[in-house]
């Protein structure tokens, strides 16, 4: 990208950051997505062309390594990349209590079940495979159902498809109910009681599913205050 022809330590910074998608690819790879499907899982709308040259570029700036001496090829954060850690923080913190506002464009099934797949307390799950169901009652079919499969202590698959194992416990909602779940703006409890969060299975899974879902990281971070 062009310059910003500053010596500003800010101007120069943002040189690397802020062509569009660059910061949510740090995200990622914070996250712990290390490897090319994963990092296009967590950002589904992005081009895997464009994806490819955001890496290079985030390379070359020294922020990311390449290593292909596997058989596949892992991407790992730098140390500069990884003491982006704080200010990724920062920002999430700062968007949850300034930009409150979803619209029907912000909701991604896809987006949301790979945040919701790797945030699971897997101490707290049964040591049996253990499949949970996620079913969104808003969202088109092909995307409405997904599969979380859970076995040795590892979660072994995400699925849009019927995997064909027995599923422990179905949770019905909105796109939206789920994604205010997870980012902490409503609990569990809120949303069971308001009607728009049912369940159908275990019923021990039911009350203990709070708990084996973990939420964002950005959950507890301040809302602003309400008004009147």
């Amino acid at each position: 990208m062009t310059g910003y022809g500053q010596y500003c330590p800010v101007a120069k910074t943002m040189e690397v950051l802020d062509e569009r998608w660059t910061i949510l690819i740090i995200r990622e790879l914070l996250a712990g997505s290390h490897y090319f499907n994963d990092l296009r899982r967590g950002v589904p709308k992005m081009s895997p062309a464009l994806l490819s040259k955001r890496l290079r570029s985030l390379a070359r700036a020294g922020l990311v390594l390449r290593d292909d001496s596997g058989n596949r090829i892992r991407y790992e954060l730098t140390p500069g990349g990884r003491e982006l850690a704080p200010v990724i923080m920062a920002i999430g913190n700062w968007g949850m209590h300034w930009m409150t506002q979803l619209g029907e464009g912000d909701l991604d099934p896809h987006l949301l079940m790979w945040d919701i797949h790797r945030n699971i307390d897997l101490d707290a799950v049964p040591d049996s495979r253990t499949v949970l169901c996620f079913h969104f009652t808003d969202v088109e079919p092909r995307s409405a159902t997904w599969w979380v499969v859970i076995e040795g202590g590892t979660v072994t698959d995400l699925c849009d498809a019927d995997p064909g194992y027995e599923v422990l416990i179905t949770t019905n909602s909105t796109l939206l109910t789920l994604v205010r779940i997870w980012r902490g703006d409503v609990t569990w409890n809120s949303a069971v009681r308001a009607g728009e969060l049912t369940f159908a299975g275990n019923s021990e899974a039911r009350r203990a599913l709070p708990q084996w879902l973990k939420l964002s990281v950005f959950a507890p971070a301040t809302r602003p205050p309400l008004v009147g």
